[in-house]
């Protein structure tokens, strides 16, 4: 097995952060110059990520046109709107799991956070599985025979994405296809 060249590898890091949609654009440049910064020293960043990012959008728009009109991303959606009015706060790439954290405390309102981080969102964009913690507002993580859980697991499926739970977090069958 041989391992990518690591401009590729920048590459294709620029392609999930353009595909994942969570950063702006100032941002999503400012984190593959970062990357490129940090593993290709001497090469000039900015130029790099200018292009690596216009090409990924560029891509991004002519494959989305292909795309059904509803995408799994637009039933996720749909599915973080329902979860937010049932009072679940939904934390979409959050930093790490102190962000639900702080979130379950500053908020008295909730019943509960979902949350998962970027690699989730480049992991569903890839492969197509979308993995979201789900926490109760005391902070304690949902398990199996929580009504909390099956609540939620409820809601994936009435919006046509099958969810199941294992190994302490929800996984859904989902493709990250988020329109530009």
């Amino acid at each position: 097995m041989s391992k990518r060249p690591i401009d590729e590898e920048l590459q294709d890091y620029a392609r999930l952060q353009v595909r994942a949609g969570l950063l702006d654009e100032a941002e999503a440049l400012r984190e593959v110059r970062e990357a490129i910064d940090a593993e290709m020293p001497g090469t000039d960043s900015e130029i790099l990520a200018r292009a690596w990012l216009a090409g990924a959008r560029k891509d991004l728009l002519a494959e989305q046109s292909g795309w059904p009109a509803e995408t799994d991303h637009d039933r996720l959606t749909a599915v973080f709107a329902e979860l937010e009015r049932h009072r679940v706060a939904v934390l979409q790439g959050c930093a790490d799991h102190w962000a639900a954290k702080a979130l379950l405390e500053q908020r008295d309102d909730l019943i509960g956070v979902a949350w998962f981080l970027a690699p989730d969102v480049w992991h569903a964009i890839d492969e197509g599985m979308l993995e979201v913690n789900l926490w109760h507002s005391t902070g304690a993580n949902s398990a199996p025979g929580d009504e909390l859980l099956d609540q939620v697991i409820g809601v994936f499926g009435r919006h046509g994405l099958e969810a199941h739970f294992d190994e302490g977090r929800i996984e859904v069958s989902a493709y990250w296809h988020r329109r530009l």
